[in-house]
């Protein structure tokens, strides 16, 4: 297992500097932040990212995320250039050394969250989704700025999309990621490159919008879409986590143990209520997951690729971009470091 974090480049308040100065984190995980959704992403760009991330002494094998535009979603005839586009991004990022890249199939929303700096007990503030005040939102009046939501749309044409997909089901985005594989994975397998989807954040359906990939059933049905070592998962525990039918540990063990964990998200979540929670601190005791037998079952797997700790709280007077701050996510990295380090020591 490598530790890595997520940094968003030279934007971010948190800097390489204050990584570096996290025990046993050795790996960054990053991307190109401004090139618009569909544009292949230039040499240059890629080799400038990797030099400046590797010149304060990390590694850089892992992107998260090469968007995926709405049209291949929808199957809209403008797919196929967008997927030609997708397919170069991948060459160019093969050439640098890139062997993992993170991607979602979520319509529209990324991860989507009621709160974004609810009070927890302690005095933090953390990401929390609140079913009953989701289900009062509505995404075409652009009255909202929530990650997730993205600003880059006018209001009509944000109106516009949602209208697209009201006439797109579960199967109908089901198939148009199969075509989306189809063209992508024996161009990852040419370039050494492994995919990763990320599973929807919440794991079920929000505004009416179709999601397929929310638990082990359907992770399944995604590794047989096209059988290929390139075509895998990224394991978040916290976006499967909310939904209580998913047993974590046992997903870890059963795609682990076919090779098609190629990247982990490990960060636990407090179950509140049906279709609600809160973004909990990492210890297992702090939330609903148990993230000891989670890393016990990534542990006898053998899993050696990246890992890094997910969304974190705000504390200690912090500000910046949600979930993503230095503190909250450093204790998260050393606690998971410190269970891994006791399994490895057992094991001896």
């Amino acid at each position: 297992m490598q530790m890595t974090f997520r940094w968003y480049g030279d934007d971010d308040k948190v800097t390489l500097e204050n990584i570096k100065q996290i025990p046993g984190v050795t790996g960054i995980v990053s991307a190109i932040y401004d090139v618009p959704v569909g544009e292949v992403w230039p040499m240059e760009k890629i080799i400038a990212l990797k030099k400046k991330i590797e010149d304060r002494g990390f590694s850089f094998d892992t992107v998260e995320s090469v968007p995926v535009h709405e049209d291949i979603k929808m199957g809209l005839p403008t797919r196929d250039k967008l997927i030609a586009n997708y397919c170069e991004t991948l060459k160019n990022l093969s050439k640098v050394g890139i062997k993992v890249v993170c991607y979602n199939f979520m319509p529209v929303f990324d991860w989507t969250r009621s709160d974004l700096d609810y009070e927890l007990e302690d005095g933090s503030t953390a990401l929390i989704y609140r079913q009953e005040d989701v289900e009062k939102m509505d995404p075409s009046k652009g009255e909202l700025s929530l990650p997730g939501w993205d600003s880059s749309y006018t209001k009509e044409e944000l109106k516009g999309l949602l209208k697209k997909y009201k006439e797109i089901t579960e199967e109908t985005l089901w198939g148009n990621l199969k075509y989306f594989l189809e063209k992508i994975i024996p161009v990852a397998e040419d370039s050494d490159i492994k995919m990763a989807i990320h599973p929807d954040d919440p794991p079920w359906s929000i505004f009416g919008l179709p999601r397929i990939i929310t638990c082990k059933k359907n992770l399944d049905r995604l590794i047989h879409l096209v059988d290929s070592p390139s075509n895998g998962i990224t394991l978040c525990s916290g976006s499967l986590g909310p939904n209580p039918n998913n047993d974590i540990p046992d997903m870890i063990r059963y795609f682990g143990g076919k090779g098609k964990i190629h990247f982990a998200h490990t960060r636990n979540v407090k179950i509140t209520e049906h279709k609600s929670f809160e973004e909990a601190p990492h210890r297992s005791i702090d939330g609903s997951l148990d993230m000891v037998e989670i890393m016990k079952a990534y542990h006898d797997v053998g899993f050696d690729g990246p890992m890094r700790p997910d969304h974190g709280r705000m504390i200690w007077g912090e500000t910046g971009r949600p979930g993503y701050g230095l503190y909250d996510r450093a204790l998260g990295a050393v606690y998971l470091n410190g269970i891994w380090e006791t399994l490895e020591n057992q094991a001896k």
